[in-house]
């Protein structure tokens, strides 16, 4: 039985890959610009702004799909506006059905009102604190470093000083052209000598060279996209679904199970991948490298995780075990101490899929 993107919403759900400043609510942007005498928005409709944002965001290029969050960050400049922004994310995340997400941002874009990175991150956190309050979702928030930007070891600092707070890992985000992780390998090396945990962008816009130093010089323990980890597989000419050979890096990354954070719509919105039936990550669950499904940014790509399930399921032709089974994958590969996974996993995500199942079995009599 197929599953509607309705039935889905209801499954528990986590979500790992998920931008804060690419998630907000048109009409959110819309009163805070006015807040703050914002003026530089394209309109004040919630409806043309969210056309605009999406629109924006469809032209096949990494740099232009970026070009939307001066906007969204244009607007996130007090702390009121991103305990706002943060709270709302949680509620959208009860409203989708993710019961974990972990969302990330870049604190260097939100101090242009004077704020200090400190501010900054509380704020979020404190938006994120309510919202599992009131909405009962569990959360972990993400720092990131800007490739071009010489912050990095600042941005480790900071992502450490809040670990205690809510903070559970860090990352490195940007365009990748020009700009390799080997640049910012001392952040990495502070974060690794904190034990502390890593994801970095890499293989989005650029090659599975990328990747390889993702891993090999900056320790990541996950990776967000690796679309272009499929450069280092070799495919069949009669069966562009069947793997002939596997270089090095991509049989390292499947054996050491290191996660990837996909993204569906969004990489084809960036010109990642030119379909979502050219997408890899059909084969890369095939030959079951370590796979989740994620939104990247809800705001820009029009989607929620309910979507990408929904696409997921359309075009690869995934089940309601398999939806579980991905579920499961992105539980064990948060940044969550093991016991708090765990008990995610068995309270909370097993419970509704088995629920799920009886209520598919019932519609079935």
């Amino acid at each position: 039985m197929k599953l509607t993107e309705k039935s889905i919403r209801t499954l528990p759900k986590v979500l790992l890959h998920d931008h804060l400043d690419g998630d907000l609510r048109p009409q959110t942007v819309i009163e805070l610009a006015k807040d703050i005498k914002y003026k530089k928005l394209p309109t004040f409709d919630a409806g043309e702004l969210a056309e605009w944002f999406h629109q924006g965001a469809q032209r096949g290029s990494l740099p232009l799909y970026l070009e939307g969050f001066d906007h969204t960050c244009g607007v996130m400049q007090t702390e009121d506006a991103l305990e706002r922004v943060a709270y709302e994310t949680m509620e959208d995340m009860k409203k989708d059905g993710v019961v974990y997400v972990e969302t990330r941002f870049a604190p260097v874009f939100h101090t242009k009102k004077k704020l200090h990175w400190d501010e900054v991150v509380s704020a979020v956190l404190r938006g994120l604190e309510r919202g599992k309050k009131d909405f009962g979702v569990e959360f972990g928030l993400i720092i990131c470093a800007m490739r071009n930007m010489q912050l990095s070891l600042e941005m480790a600092e900071l992502a450490v000083d809040f670990r205690e707070r809510g903070v559970v890992g860090f990352d490195l985000a940007g365009e990748e052209g020009g700009y390799p992780p080997k640049k910012h390998v001392d952040a990495f090396h502070l974060i690794q000598r904190e034990n502390f945990n890593i994801t970095i962008h890499a293989g989005e816009g650029f090659g599975k060279e990328s990747i390889w130093q993702a891993i090999q010089w900056c320790g990541a323990h996950r990776i967000g996209h690796a679309t272009r980890l499929i450069d280092d597989i070799k495919l069949a000419d009669d069966d562009p679904t069947e793997i002939v050979n596997m270089g090095y890096l991509a049989q390292y990354v499947l054996d050491k199970r290191i996660p990837l954070e996909m993204c569906l719509t969004s990489n084809v919105d960036t010109g990642a991948v030119r379909s979502i039936e050219e997408h890899p990550f059909g084969i890369y669950y095939r030959y079951k490298f370590r796979v989740t499904l994620n939104t990247d940014d809800r705001l820009m790509s029009n989607t929620t995780l309910s979507k990408e399930f929904k696409l997921a399921q359309d075009v690869f032709g995934l089940k309601l075990d398999e939806i579980e089974k991905l579920t499961i994958n992105a539980m064990k590969s948060a940044f969550l101490p093991y016991k708090k996974r765990i008990s995610i996993i068995y309270d909370v995500i097993k419970p509704g899929y088995k629920a799920a199942r009886e209520k598919m079995k019932a519609k079935k009599k």
